[in-house]
Formats: structure tokens, C-alpha cells, sequence
């Protein structure tokens, strides 16, 4: 590559785990942790370290974590708090902003994101002593603000499942954002809160190639299914919308359309997207990953993104970092409007009923 760019071909990727592209894996080596001080590589494949070469199973990490809900400062996420039950993704998408927060827990931000999840096993608990506060207003939850919380942990843990059932009870508002058919399990109760209008839904899909998803999202459920999940969950009475996002100039982002017109059609109401951004260590595993991945395209993907972050793949700015500038992300954005006006999306006048919620024990309460 030209230019900057010339600096992140493979050969100069900071020393760290190096390992072939597993089979199932987003990402292809453990980049090095900013906060180690030490670096651990693998100086010879036919040595001792081999063991990091062979895909790594995923290891799920049980820890009693000390809080759940965050307060959100950032104005660009839509949401003013936020819960995640697990740290670490298994979905192992390559894009994944919530990477870089694996290396406050001691991990890369690489294969050890999708493959060493830490489970939050007291999430319950924590949850229901949150909303015991006297001084809690009931301001929506987003549940998966960082790491998907229908990942294949839930299928074990049921955590997610926990913390749904002690928001009905409260009549807590929750916002959900997934792109995994397992939600599917708990239609029912979603369907509960619908009626009581505490939930709303964002189904995630990037593209509606296949090819593609499966690279860049390799342990995801199809776009077809992702459809299907939000027809069903729409015709159980469900505010369902579609997340576009992110959006990568010379990959999907031609597919906007697409997606919303079949996300219409299927019951979504409502739209959001998101520009790509590398910030941290995913800057290292994007451009590894596209290099290998679309290699007669990366350059130009690349510098399209560059083109749209002022010269850099990163944006810090609030109010710009989520949606990148210049020509190409105003193109984009050009889009969405125009798209979202034609198939009548974000038209409908709704809100959360927060007016319900209550204490186990007391009448509701008015805010």
C-alpha cells in the first residue's frame, strides 16, 4: 500500500501471537495487549509455542463482577445506559469496536475476544439491586451495548434470559441489539413487554451476501434467518428495527438499500446505521484481516476509509467518529435518508412507557 498505509502490511504487525486464519475465526492473530508490558510471540512454528497455531476453543471465564449498568457519556450510541452480561464476543466479528475493551481483563483484543468469554454469572442479582434504588428513574437499559448478548454463551448461561424476566417484573424499559436468531427463544416473554411497551429490538445485518457475512462475521446466523427473526418477532406484536451497520465503503455499503427494503418487508419499523471506525488494536486486525480476505480490493477499502476519517481510519470526535465525513460518508448518509423516506422507516411516534415501573411491593409510580 501507498503512503501511510505501507506501514500495516503483515510483516510489521506489532510482535504477538501469530497464527494462520483458524477456520471459525473473525479475527487471525492475538495482536498485543497495550497493557502488558511484556510481549509473547512465536519465534519458530515447529517450536514450543505451537499450541497457539491450533484453533483455540472457546474458554468461558465465570467472574463475579461488581456492576452491571452503565452509565453511556458518548451522544453517538443512542442509549444513556447500558448492561452487558458477557466481556468478549464469540460472534468474532472483525469490525467489533467492543474488542479493544477485552484488554482491561488482561486479553487481546484479537482470537482471545472470541474465544475467552467472561460470563458476569451474578448479573441477576446485580440487576435487581440496581433497580431497588429508591433514586432509579427508569431510564431505558440497552442490553448488548457492547458485546452481543445472544451470543452462544447465553445458550448455556441463560443470563440475558434472567435479566429480561427481572425488567417485566419491574416494567423496566429495555432496548435490545442482536444479530443472533436466539433471541427467538424468548419471543414469549418479549411479547409480554411489547404489550406494556418496555422493549424495543435491533436486529444487526451487515449484508446480504453470504460470502461475505461469513467472513466478516464468521460464528453469526445468516441474514435470511436474521429476516425471519424479525418478521416473527414483528408479527408477535415486537417494535423490531434493523442496525445497518457498520457500513464499509467498497464492501456493503452498496447494500443499504437492499437491506432496508428486506427489512421492511419483514416488519421492521425503524433504522440505524453506523460508519466503520478502527480505532485501538482493531485497526490492525481489520487491515490483516482485509489484506488476506479481499486482497485485490484492500487497498482501495482501505483508503476509502481513510478518505472518510480525515486522512486516518479512526475518528475520535463525538458526532462524527459514528459517522465519518467527507464526500463518501455524506454519500452514505444521502442514502439512509433517502431510503429510510421510501420505505416509510422512523415514521412512527414511539416511546418507552416508563410511567410503570415499579418495585416488587409498590404501586406504580409516575415520573
Amino acid at each position: 500500500m501507498k503512503g501511510k498505509s505501507q506501514q500495516l502490511n503483515s510483516s510489521t504487525l506489532p510482535a504477538g501471537r501469530q497464527a494462520p486464519q483458524p477456520s471459525s475465526r473473525g479475527a487471525q492473530f492475538n495482536p498485543h495487549n497495550r497493557f502488558e508490558k511484556n510481549i509473547h510471540c512465536t519465534d519458530h512454528i515447529e517450536g514450543i509455542d505451537d499450541w497457539e497455531v491450533s484453533e483455540q476453543k472457546t474458554q468461558y471465564i465465570e467472574q463475579e463482577a461488581k456492576t452491571l449498568v452503565n452509565k453511556v457519556d458518548s451522544p453517538d450510541v443512542g442509549m444513556g445506559y447500558s448492561m452487558n452480561p458477557y466481556a468478549g464476543c464469540e460472534h468474532g466479528c472483525i469490525y467489533c469496536y467492543a474488542r479493544n475493551a477485552h484488554e482491561y481483563w488482561g486479553y487481546s483484543a484479537g482470537i482471545d475476544f472470541e474465544s475467552r468469554i467472561i460470563v458476569r454469572k451474578n448479573a441477576p442479582q446485580l440487576f435487581r439491586k440496581f433497580l431497588l434504588n429508591k433514586n432509579w428513574d427508569a431510564s431505558p437499559i440497552m442490553l448488548s451495548g457492547n458485546t452481543d448478548c445472544y451470543q452462544p454463551a447465553e445458550q448455556k448461561f441463560h443470563l440475558t434470559r434472567s435479566l429480561l424476566e427481572i425488567a417485566n417484573d419491574f416494567n423496566q424499559p429495555i432496548g435490545i441489539i442482536t444479530k443472533n436468531a436466539w433471541i427467538m427463544k424468548d419471543k414469549e416473554l418479549l411479547k409480554k413487554m411489547a404489550g406494556k411497551k418496555i422493549v424495543s429490538v435491533l436486529i444487526t445485518i451487515t449484508s446480504l451476501n453470504e460470502d461475505l457475512r461469513r467472513a466478516m462475521e464468521p460464528r453469526t446466523t445468516t441474514a435470511k434467518q436474521r429476516l425471519r427473526t424479525i418478521e416473527e418477532l414483528s408479527q408477535a406484536g415486537v417494535r423490531v428495527g434493523v442496525m445497518m451497520g457498520p457500513m464499509i465503503p467498497g464492501l456493503n455499503d452498496h447494500e443499504m438499500q437492499g437491506i432496508m427494503k428486506a427489512a421492511k418487508n419483514a416488519g421492521a419499523s425503524f433504522t440505524a446505521y453506523t460508519f466503520i471506525r478502527l480505532n485501538g488494536a482493531i485497526k490492525l486486525l481489520f487491515h490483516d484481516w482485509l489484506q488476506k480476505t479481499f486482497p485485490e480490493r484492500a487497498d482501495k477499502v482501505w483508503h476509502l476509509i481513510e478518505q472518510s476519517h480525515g486522512g486516518k481510519v479512526n475518528d475520535s470526535r463525538f458526532g462524527i467518529r459514528m459517522r465519518g465525513e467527507g464526500e463518501i460518508a455524506s454519500l452514505i448518509n444521502q442514502q439512509y435518508k433517502k431510503y429510510g423516506k421510501l420505505y416509510k422507516m422512523n415514521e412512527e411516534e414511539w416511546g418507552f412507557d416508563r410511567t410503570i415501573f415499579r418495585r416488587p411491593g409498590e404501586q406504580g409510580r409516575l415520573f
